[in-house]
């Protein structure tokens, strides 16, 4: 198998654009900041693309075999390189399976498991805030243009360090007030991922947006094209200190996201204060996401 590296950005895409893809997980960006975390690996069976995340746990596929043309062989190979690997075979799996292949590994007597969903919604809505179904939306955003001196302007590379010491604030106060282990290791891991991610912004083609006030970084967001019409939020922090602060760079960062129709603001990852916020800007979809697995 090869190592991922950042030249093999080139050869995924060709990949990934064989079929649609409506999960945020179908992007060889949202891979590749994972390789910090994750020894990642990849290999052609049979003119199918198969990517292997590895970590001190064991092996799993991050995304099914992409591939022209599916074949069950491949699935069974796939399965059969985890299993060298893994101790406990209960490890083994294909995550992010897309709803409307659900039945092809049905069939061929694969056992799948809901994960969490990605939300989707339209970008005019997150542009206009209209009705009272976003009062609340539209009052913050408000409050926050009114009260606050600030300036916005596209995220670069250069502002790593400080995007990652606004992440390190952020993150501190989440674990005073979730002092949960697997919760905390989340956040370990995104700090990570968003490391990653600056260091090769501009490889990545990723685009983003920093609010500061007072010459310092306040929020930041960014995101990648999913696909012709939709747009990817990858990670939104903001310092809650400052109220209308995270509904301000949500709405400016989607006016900025021209020629798009959606934008996937991604899954909740179980965690209810975060699933009651995507679904306060009320998504027109949840893309359902799932893992095969064997009975064994």
């Amino acid at each position: 198998m090869q190592k991922l590296t950042l030249k093999d950005q080139t050869l995924f895409n060709e990949y990934l654009i064989l079929s649609s893809h409506g999960l945020a997980a179908f992007s060889f960006a949202n891979i590749y900041i994972w390789h910090s975390i994750y020894d990642i690996q990849w290999e052609i069976i049979e003119n199918s693309l198969c990517v292997f995340f590895r970590d001190k746990i064991g092996s799993f596929m991050y995304l099914p075999p992409l591939a022209d043309n599916r074949q069950p062989e491949v699935i069974e190979e796939a399965f059969a390189i985890m299993d060298r690997i893994n101790k406990n075979k209960d490890i083994s799996r294909i995550e992010n399976i897309q709803q409307e292949d659900l039945d092809y590994y049905r069939a061929l007597g694969y056992l799948c498991h809901g994960k969490y969903p990605d939300y989707l919604c339209l970008k005019d809505n997150l542009v206009n805030l209209k009705g009272n179904k976003y009062k609340s939306q539209r009052a913050c955003y408000n409050y926050f243009i009114k009260h606050y001196d600030f300036k916005w302007r596209k995220l670069m590379a250069t502002d790593v360090a400080e995007v990652l010491s606004l992440f390190d604030s952020w993150a501190n106060q989440r674990k005073t007030q979730y002092n949960d282990a697997i919760y905390c290791g989340m956040l370990q891991d995104s700090r990570k991922a968003i490391q990653q991610a600056l260091v090769n912004y501009k490889e990545l083609n990723l685009e983003g947006i920093v609010v500061s006030i007072g010459k310092k970084i306040r929020a930041f967001s960014f995101g990648y094209k999913l696909s012709g019409d939709t747009f990817c939020i990858l990670y939104e922090i903001t310092d809650h200190s400052l109220r209308g602060l995270a509904q301000f760079i949500f709405r400016k960062f989607s006016q900025q996201l021209e020629g798009y129709k959606y934008i996937n603001i991604m899954d909740d990852s179980g965690l209810e204060k975060l699933r009651n916020t995507k679904l306060s800007y009320k998504p027109i979809r949840l893309i359902p996401a799932y893992i095969v697995t064997r009975d064994v």
